[in-house]
C-alpha cells in the first residue's frame, strides 16, 4: 500500500488521495480491485474516518474509485485520463468538499447564482435591528447556557406556527438547534449506524450526504420527478435495500425546486408504515411557500415523521436558528444528544430571532419576500430558456431552479470556469449521494440578475474560454 506522514505539510486527504492515484496509475492497484474499507484505512493509519470519508469522495469524483452499495469502494476502469479529455486541465477533477468550502469562503465573489442564501437587501435585517435594540434595551442576563430545549417563547411560537400547518405539538415536543444542519445531523446521529441503508433525495443537500457518508451509511438515492418521486423506482428500492430512514424535502427541494404532490405524500407514507421506517422531513423552505400545502408531518402527525425547519433563510442565516419537533421519546433522545455535543443552543441568538418573529413587520416581510422570488424566477427561467437550458421544473416560488443545456454536459468543469470569471455556479455532482458527473446546474434565482452571468454561458456556448 503506502504510508502517511503525519508531520508533513501536505493534508492527509490529499497523501491519501495522491496514494490511491499512484498505486492505480502505476497498476499496482488494478480495476475491480476492493479499496479498504473506510474504517480498516483509518484505523491502520491512525487518521480520522472523516479524513478518509472526504479522500475516497475525491476518488470517487475523479473517477479512480467506485462506490457499490453494500460492497464498499472498488477500484474503477480509467481508459482515459482526465488529461487526456479535450478541455480538460492536467489537474482537472471535481473536489466536493472544497468546493462546499469555497462556496461559504468566497462569499466575496462578484456573482453568485449557485449560492444557497438570499441577498442581504432581501432578509429581514430591519427587524432584526429591532430586536437586538429590544435586546440591549432590556438589559438580557447572559451568564447561563439557557434551556436544553432551546428558548421557551420561541417554542411555543413554533408550536402556534405549526398549528396553522395542521401540525399537532406540544411545546415540549420542539428542540431548538443550530441552524437546520445541526437538526439533520442530531437525527442522522441518533438514526444512522455503519452500514444502514439510507433513502435520499437524488439529488439531495450537500450537507446532509456529506453527514451521513461520514457516519458510514449508505445512500440509496431515490430519483426526484417535477412531480416529488419517482414512486415505481422509490418502492423497488424500499424492497431490495430495507432502509432504516429516508431524508427528504417534499417542498421546494433544493436543488431542483420542485415540490411533491399530496398524492405523492400519501404513497411516501403508506410505504413507510408498510415497510416500518422513519421519514425525515426538511422543510427549511416552507414560509416561502405561498401555497398552504400539507407536509408528511401534517399527514403523519409526527408518528413516523420528524420535522425539520429553520429561520436562517428569511430572517438571516448568521442568527443560525433552527429546530425540530418529533414525538416525545425521540425527541427527548435528540435533546440529550444535543446536550451531549454542544450543551445549549445560543439562547441570545434565540431571542433574536425571537424577536424578530414578533415584530409586526414580519408576516408583510415574508409576503414581500415570496412576491420578490417569483418576479425573480419569471426574469432567470426565461433567461435560461432564451439560451437554450431545459428547465427540471418551474416552481415559481422558492429559491431554485433547476436546469440544464444540451450543449454542455459537464458541468463541473464549467463551474470551474466560471469560478475564473468571478462566478459561483452550483454544480449537480455537488448534490448527487454518489458524487457522479451531472450536466446539471443549480441556480439561485435571487442572484442571477447580473446579465454577466448568463453572458459567460453564451460565451461557453460559442466556444468561448
Amino acid at each position: 500500500m503506502f504510508s502517511l506522514n503525519l508531520q508533513s505539510a501536505v493534508p492527509l486527504v490529499v497523501q491519501i488521495v495522491e496514494g490511491f492515484r499512484q498505486l492505480i496509475d502505476e497498476g499496482s492497484l488494478r480495476a475491480g480491485s476492493k479499496a479498504p474499507s473506510i474504517r480498516q484505512f483509518a484505523h491502520a493509519h491512525a487518521v480520522s474516518v472523516f479524513t478518509v470519508v472526504d479522500a475516497y469522495d475525491r476518488l470517487v469524483a475523479q473517477g479512480y474509485f467506485a462506490s457499490r452499495p453494500h460492497s464498499g469502494f472498488f477500484v474503477k476502469s480509467r481508459q482515459v485520463s482526465t488529461a487526456e479529455v479535450p478541455g480538460h486541465g492536467p489537474n482537472f477533477s471535481f473536489d466536493s468538499m472544497w468546493y462546499l468550502r469555497r462556496i461559504f469562503e468566497n462569499r466575496a465573489l462578484r456573482m453568485k447564482p449557485g449560492c444557497g442564501w438570499m441577498p442581504s437587501d432581501w432578509l429581514f435585517t430591519e427587524g432584526v435591528r429591532r430586536s437586538l435594540r429590544s435586546l440591549a434595551a432590556d438589559n438580557v442576563d447572559l451568564g447561563g447556557y439557557g434551556e436544553p430545549k432551546g428558548y421557551l417563547p420561541l417554542r411555543q411560537m413554533i408550536r402556534d406556527l405549526l398549528a396553522e400547518q395542521e401540525i399537532a405539538v406540544t411545546s415540549e415536543q420542539v428542540l431548538l438547534t443550530h441552524g437546520s444542519s445541526q437538526a439533520m445531523d442530531l437525527v442522522a446521529r441518533r438514526l444512522v449506524r455503519p452500514g444502514d441503508a439510507v433513502l435520499v433525495d437524488d439529488p439531495g443537500y450537500p450537507n446532509l450526504l456529506f453527514s451521513l457518508r461520514f457516519l458510514g451509511a449508505r445512500l440509496i438515492g431515490v430519483p426526484r420527478t417535477p412531480a416529488g418521486y419517482d414512486l415505481v423506482a422509490l418502492e423497488k428500492l424500499i424492497i431490495e435495500h430495507q432502509p432504516k430512514v429516508f431524508f427528504t424535502q417534499p417542498r421546494l427541494q433544493s436543488p431542483t425546486g420542485s415540490v411533491a404532490q399530496l398524492s405523492h405524500l400519501h404513497r411516501v407514507m403508506q410505504l413507510a408504515d408498510k415497510h416500518d421506517f422513519l421519514v425525515v422531513e426538511n422543510d427549511i423552505y416552507a414560509d416561502l411557500d405561498p401555497e398552504p400545502r400539507p407536509s408528511l408531518a401534517s399527514l403523519d402527525q409526527l408518528n413516523r415523521v420528524i420535522y425539520i425547519s429553520s429561520f436562517s433563510k428569511t430572517i438571516s442565516p448568521n442568527i443560525r436558528v433552527g429546530y425540530l419537533a418529533a414525538n416525545p421519546d425521540v425527541l427527548e433522545d435528540l435533546a440529550q444528544l444535543k446536550m451531549i455535543s454542544g450543551l445549549t443552543s445560543s439562547e441570545f441568538s434565540e431571542r433574536l430571532a425571537y424577536g424578530a418573529l414578533v415584530d409586526g413587520r414580519w408576516r408583510k416581510h415574508i409576503k414581500g419576500l415570496r412576491e420578490r422570488l417569483a418576479k425573480a424566477h419569471e426574469v432567470a427561467s426565461a433567461q435560461l430558456l432564451k439560451i437554450g437550458f431545459e428547465l427540471f421544473s418551474e416552481p415559481k416560488a422558492g429559491i431554485f431552479l433547476w436546469a440544464r443545456h444540451p450543449d454542455m454536459p459537464n458541468a463541473t468543469e464549467l463551474a470551474y470556469k466560471a469560478g475564473e470569471k468571478d462566478i459561483l455556479l452550483g454544480p449537480g455532482a455537488l448534490f448527487s449521494p454518489d458524487l457522479g458527473p451531472s450536466a446539471w446546474f443549480r441556480f439561485n434565482v435571487a442572484f442571477c440578475d447580473d446579465p454577466a452571468v448568463f453572458s459567460f454561458f453564451e460565451t461557453q456556448l460559442q466556444g468561448g474560454g
